[in-house]
């Protein structure tokens, strides 16, 4: 359990008042749960912590460490777990340090800072972390604690230099923070003692995983934005940093329901007619597809992608949506729309294994890893970057290894159109376009084949090839230029055929012009 004692750190504001020199007289309290943000925006944050005892639940907090103003709130006993503190600090400017420090009878934390949004619509650089599934293993207890402090921590003070204030604006968990949502201990214990470094600084923003059971404790720890559906309060919402906005959503049990993808519908409406929103990122717990861990597989996410891909292709903005359940990371794309899938686990729960359930290589991902790691989301005024980085196996542990990347440009540049240049018919059948052509690299080429050169509605072959297929430890695409495609035999007859060419951005080009194939 964490425990850390406080030396000396709030709805009303008010100037900061003279330190009390009789406060040593007051017994320490004891942190069960050190102060971490919840719902920042541009001008406000909730800040809580948990103590052992202590009705006082004050902060003091100001534009530099020097302090100067305090706020007060609430304090609520948790059920014979300790005492948790909420206090809300409002008119705070937007883009802005901020430094803080709470105070409960007489005991202070160390003074920390974070970083306000700019106002919804600004453009903002900033990092998101995500990752989940970190509930406890144990056989390796400490993997989601030394994920954070040797994994994150030191990733972002290498890359970016600095601390996570000075680049991070937000931590997506989508689920499973820890084994039983029902269990104190698991949440003091196991997910905030390893998180306490880091969301501290940058605010958390979580979504339930099937481990947390709906549990109460989830939604006394977190304080979530309400504009979900009435009566649904947390369990769906949205939130907005600068240009970036983020759908939280429910994907357990009876949750994952009409209402609330109607919900998301009328969301995603709105958010199409905002000219300050650039790119739409959801996170929910379960998987559509899932090639590590099969029995996973929830089609409630598959409506929700359906949704988002909607919104990207008919509004022109990308779309991403994180998930976990499965303890691997994985990353694919949708083929008809510049829409990111991304498992970002696992951050502590124990891997699954190749070989160890029923998989499945499925076209729509590129990389497939059963490796602890966490995810980078670099967001900037012309695009997103996702990189993951991986802190391998209990048996082959990596010090932070880059396993994947790639980039989205906001306003893409579809490749030049291919040319249908050959056919030739044997054994196979194999169709070849010409060379690639575009700033960026080649990321997946699609081929058609049709009974009529005029109508490639219902084609009689779809064939969708991405640059990578790093499945079970091997990249089967590895050596592919991605020109040439093998088919099986068609029957005997005269058909058509096309080629369009996508980069690693996800933008495809035009269609080329059909070619003629005979088969004797």
């Amino acid at each position: 359990m964490l425990f850390l004692t406080l030396l000396a750190c709030g709805d009303k504001t008010t100037a900061e008042p003279e330190p009390d020199t009789a406060a040593g007289v007051l017994p320490e309290r004891t942190v069960l749960i050190a102060p971490f943000l919840q719902s920042t925006t541009s001008s406000a944050t909730a800040i809580l912590w948990m103590t052992d005892e202590g009705e006082e639940s004050r902060v003091s907090f100001g534009l530099t460490d020097g302090l100067g103003l305090t706020a007060t709130g609430t304090a609520e006993t948790e059920g014979g777990t300790g005492i948790m503190h909420s206090v809300s600090l409002t008119g705070l400017p937007p883009d802005s340090d901020v430094y803080y420090q709470v105070h409960t009878d007489g005991s202070t934390s160390p003074i920390q800072r974070f970083h306000t949004p700019p106002e919804s619509g600004e453009a903002a650089e900033f990092l998101i972390v995500a990752m989940s599934d970190m509930q406890r293993d144990d056989s390796h207890p400490e993997t989601f604690a030394e994920l954070v402090s040797d994994g994150v921590l030191p990733y972002i003070a290498d890359e970016y230099g600095g601390e996570p204030a000075d680049h991070v604006g937000m931590v997506l968990i989508p689920g499973d923070l820890v084994d039983s949502g029902w269990l104190y201990t698991d949440w003091l214990d196991d997910f905030f003692a390893g998180a306490a470094p880091l969301i501290g600084q940058s605010t958390l923003w979580p979504v339930p995983g099937n481990h947390e059971s709906n549990s109460p404790l989830f939604f006394r720890y977190f304080q979530l934005p309400e504009n979900g559906t009435p009566g649904y309060e947390e369990h769906w919402w949205w939130a907005d940093y600068g240009r970036v906005r983020v759908f939280g959503l429910d994907s357990n049990g009876s949750y994952g329901a009409t209402t609330q993808l109607e919900w998301l519908e009328t969301e995603l409406t709105a958010t199409c007619t905002d000219d300050g929103v650039d790119m739409v990122i959801a996170q929910l717990h379960h998987p559509y597809l899932s090639e590590v861990w099969v029995p996973g597989e929830l089609d409630f996410t598959g409506e929700v992608i359906t949704r988002l891909e909607s919104f990207t292709t008919d509004c022109g903005r990308p779309s991403v949506h994180l998930f976990g359940h499965t303890h691997a990371y994985s990353r694919g794309q949708s083929r008809d729309h510049r829409h990111l899938w991304v498992n970002v686990a696992s951050a502590g729960g124990a891997l699954d294994r190749w070989g160890g359930s029923e998989q499945a290589d499925y076209e729509q991902f590129t990389v497939s890893q059963d490796e602890y790691g966490f995810v980078v989301l670099d967001v900037d005024a012309e695009g997103l970057g996702l990189t993951r980085i991986s802190r391998g196996t209990p048996e082959e542990p990596l010090d932070n290894v880059v396993r994947d990347s790639l980039r989205i440009p906001l306003t893409p540049t579809p490749p030049a159109t291919p040319v249908a240049t050959s056919s030739a018919v044997g054994e196979v059948i194999v169709l070849t376009g010409s060379a690639f052509s575009d700033d960026g690299a080649h990321g997946a080429s699609h081929w058609e084949v049709a009974q009529d050169c005029s109508d490639f509605t219902e084609p009689l072959v779809s064939e969708w090839v991405q640059h990578q297929n790093e499945f079970g430890g091997v990249d089967t695409q590895e050596g592919d230029d991605l020109t040439d495609v093998s088919l099986s035999p068609l029957p005997a007859g005269s058909y058509c055929w096309r080629v369009r060419y996508r980069d690693q951005g996800l933008s495809w080009s035009d269609w080329s012009d059909s070619a003629e194939l005979v088969v004797p």
